[in-house]
């Protein structure tokens, strides 16, 4: 008959007692804690597959949705691609755009994409559920890579799980416009900067550099607004790179300039070739700016599509322009209102605040709106805060140089500028989601906090006496103590 060695009988008790139990648990944490990304898989795949779910739920009707309009617009141009008639619309459309006359107003890279979809498919399903596979798995993944090399595994693993699940990031990612890719590009290309502020070998720092500009490329040919946050950006590369060689950091810098402005050469000039002036990327700059700004507002904002005629703000005699035209033309427009009266466009502009950041339930939103608001943005955002002011806590030691060095002060800089650049011009919910892509890293860092807080609250560890079995010695284990 098998009899159990005492030692047995010692161990197995263990099952039974709770507090060993809870000390098992304490365990799995630290192991999870070295080793994080041994659930990071099926972290991606639950990502995917909630974003695959809403874009079967959306189907192959392409209507307006809450804070979808742009998808219509992407899905009936990508139609006339098809269809050979280039870049235009069959009627007028949103904002000024005549009808069978050229546009430049939205992505040509995202229209593209939708294009080449529908010429394989034909249906707009799988343009979104390649979409949502693609971003369900990339998005998280560069959440816990950047959150890994910034503050550590524990943290990137957090801020892949918030991602994961973060309900407007789930509705958007079935959403036919550029907003999906265009955040995951953000993610990339700040992954991809930090990544070679620190690299001094010359191979990896080229093939970096590369990537970086292929990255840069595909952000700005989503939508050009990120043009305006790349002289921070390179700027704080350049001062994270300081002690290292000039020359070096001045070669990659202009390897992926060179290489971003390649990407975006053929636009420029396709779009000289129709409206025979110089349009860099898009013809909305002018457009946003104008209606932002307009007297009409006072010093009370409201979007130009909850107007009751938005067009009839246009001067008349400004109609008869070209798309590109008529841009730039309102955008000289936009500045003379700043110029005419200052002071209203400050107190504008702090109106917009309340718009951008909205977080409560609005009874002008609809309930999709309002649940994917409280369920994501007003729950992170506690996190968001907290996670702010710990970083600063312990990265501010007097030492300025240092504090600009480091990487988490680059997705700072992100959220500080992006946020400012709407402020000033034009502020909806949708505009703000980069900047939760990115500050959702600092939640993961709250939260991290908060968890080993309540880990070593519930699992005090107490050194006590004990006497085994078969020893004659005392020995120290370590056991719970209820709190």
């Amino acid at each position: 008959m098998y009899t159990p060695h005492p030692s047995f009988f010692w161990e197995i008790s263990g099952v039974f007692n709770p507090y060993s139990t809870r000390y098992r648990s304490f365990n799995m944490y630290q192991e999870l804690k070295k080793n994080p990304e041994k659930i990071l898989p099926a972290l991606l795949l639950v990502s995917a597959l909630l974003r695959v779910i809403v874009s079967l739920a959306l189907g192959n009707e392409v209507k307006e949705l809450p804070g979808t309009f742009d998808q219509v617009s992407y899905h009936a141009l990508a139609l006339r691609v098809l269809s050979g008639h280039g870049f235009s619309f069959d009627k007028n459309w949103w904002p000024m755009t005549a009808a069978n006359s050229p546009t430049a107003h939205w992505s040509f890279l995202y229209t593209g994409y939708l294009a080449g979809v529908y010429a394989i498919s034909a249906f707009p399903l799988s343009a979104r559920i390649i979409q949502a596979v693609v971003v369900g798995i990339l998005h998280p993944y560069l959440a816990y890579r950047i959150g890994q090399r910034v503050f550590g595994g524990w943290v990137g693993l957090l801020a892949a799980g918030i991602t994961a699940f973060y309900a407007y990031f789930i509705y958007y990612a079935g959403a036919l416009m550029t907003e999906p890719f265009y955040i995951t590009a953000i993610l990339g290309v700040l992954y991809l900067t930090i990544q070679l502020a620190d690299t001094d070998e010359p191979k990896r720092a080229t093939g970096l550099a590369v990537t970086l500009g292929v990255t840069l490329g595909v952000t700005l040919l989503l939508r050009q607004l990120f043009l305006l946050f790349l002289p921070f950006l390179f700027l704080w590369l350049w001062w994270a790179r300081n002690q290292k060689k000039a020359s070096s950091t001045f070669w990659m810098s202009s390897l992926s300039i060179g290489i971003m402005v390649l990407m975006i050469l053929p636009v420029t000039l396709y779009n000289y070739a129709r409206f025979e002036r110089f349009v860099l990327l898009n013809t909305n700059a002018g457009y946003a700016f104008f209606l932002a700004n307009h007297p009409v507002y006072g010093t009370d904002f409201i979007p130009a599509r909850e107007m009751e005629d938005y067009q009839a703000l246009i001067p008349p005699e400004l109609h008869a322009l070209d798309e590109a035209a008529l841009d730039q033309a309102l955008l000289k427009l936009g500045l003379q209102f700043v110029r005419d009266d200052p002071v209203r466009y400050i107190l504008l502009s702090f109106d917009r605040i309340p718009e951008y950041f909205r977080f409560w339930p609005s009874p002008d939103s609809s309930l999709v709106s309002n649940i994917s608001r409280i369920s994501s943005f007003a729950l992170t955002l506690p996190w968001m805060i907290v996670g702010i002011v710990l970083w600063l806590r312990s990265q501010w030691k007097g030492r300025v140089g240092e504090f600009l060095q480091a990487p988490g002060t680059l997705l700072l800089v992100f959220a500080l500028v992006y946020t400012g650049i709407h402020i000033v011009s034009w502020a909806l919910v949708r505009y703000r989601l980069p900047v939760d892509a990115v500050i959702i890293l600092f939640a993961a860092l709250a939260l991290q906090e908060f968890l080993q807080w309540l880990v070593a609250k519930r699992n005090r560890p107490l050194l006590s006496k004990v006497r085994h079995p078969k020893e004659d010695h005392p020995r120290v284990v370590v056991t719970t103590q209820k709190t």
